[in-house]
Formats: structure tokens, sequence, C-alpha cells
């Protein structure tokens, strides 16, 4: 039996609605997540991710205004550009591999600007963000491993406990879920072998750091 996705399938009936960046389709739904990747190629360069529940038609070289209070456009976190390019390419294969199996087109990131991602999908890449926004470098890898060994509905349930508490993209940086979530996947490998026995232990390791 298929695994729900979250992404509905493209358009069949009359003309084919327009999708962008990463499955977003403003005639099925306006809530979208936005990825700003900026122009320096500095390794601390700010990459922000924010949520959308509006859709303002990209014109021209114009970008989509960000705020980091209006719950209509919120930032919900930033990235150094280092830790962006990190989980870019396993970001990008995952979604693509989803989107292909809907029948929907893939996307890509650009080197600069911004890509609008399918709310779903912005869920559970905002989650790896917030996974790594304060962790050292080298637990990257570990903090991608888990995220890709949880399926798509664990992804968004803890993104939704996330968010519901410590979702302010700067306020809320290493506090209660936020930080729990940053300690479960950067610290608790899932093995290839076992995985749902890991992702259970992921789950009560959450849960024991948010009782602390």
């Amino acid at each position: 039996m298929p695994v729900k996705t979250g992404i509905k399938k493209a358009d069949s009936t009359g003309k084919k609605a327009k999708t962008f960046g990463f499955g977003f389709t403003p005639a099925q739904s306006e809530h979208y997540f936005l990825v700003t990747i900026p122009v320096s190629r500095s390794q601390n360069a700010r990459v922000m991710i924010s949520e959308h529940f509006h859709w303002l038609k990209p014109v021209g070289n114009k970008l989509t205004p960000i705020s980091v209070d209006n719950e209509d456009a919120q930032l919900k976190v930033i990235l150094p550009r280092r830790f962006w390019d990190e989980i870019a390419e396993e970001v990008k294969a995952e979604f693509n591999r989803r989107l292909r199996n809907k029948g929907i087109k893939t996307g890509k990131w650009l080197k600069k600007g911004q890509i609008q991602v399918e709310k779903s999908l912005g869920k559970e890449l905002v989650l790896l963000a917030w996974a790594i926004e304060e962790c050292d470098p080298f637990l990257i890898s570990t903090a991608i491993r888990n995220w890709l060994g949880l399926v798509p509905e664990e992804r968004w349930w803890l993104y939704t406990m996330t968010n519901a508490s410590t979702g302010h993209a700067i306020n809320d940086k290493g506090k209660g879920w936020r930080k729990a979530v940053r300690f479960a996947l950067t610290e608790n490998p899932i093995s290839a072998g076992n995985q749902l026995a890991e992702r259970r232990h992921l789950s009560g390791s959450l849960f024991d750091l948010l009782d602390d």
C-alpha cells in the first residue's frame, strides 16, 4: 500500500495547473514555504525559510517579503549557507523522488533567489533545519540520516508540535521542542538494519529531553 505523502497529484482536468519550485501549485492551495537563498556565497550568508499562507506571484526580480512576526509570511528558521549546502542535495533527492511518484514536475534549488516548496514538504524541510541550526557541523550527516529514516507523517507531527510551542525563528532557538528535536535527530543515529526500533528510540529520547 503506497505511503501517503500529503502532496496532491497534478490536475488532470482541462488546463494543467502551474507548479512552482518543489510541488507548489497555487491553484490547489496558497499555503506554501519559501526558501530564500542569498546572492553571497559566503559560508555565513543567511539562507531563510519562511511559511506563507497567501500567494504573491513573483514580479520580475522582486523578492517576496518575509517577516519575523507577521504570521502570513513568517520566517521559521535561518541557516548559515555552509549548513544549507550540507542538506540541500539530500533534501532535493527526497522531495523529487516523492514528486515523481505523484507525477508532479520535480524541482531544483537556485544558486540565489527564492524557491517555493509545497506545504507538507516545507514542514519537513523546516524540521530538518531546526535540528541543525545550532548543532555541531559534524553532526549534520547524522541529522540527515535520522530525518530520512522518519516517514513523512512522523516529520509532519514533529513539525506541528515544535511549531506550536517554539516556532519563532529567532526567539525560540534552543528552547523546548526545538532543542529536543536537535538532540533527537543529531545524537541518535538510525541504523539501516533496524529503522523501526531506532525510530521508537528516537521518539523516546525526544520526550525524555522535554521532561528534563
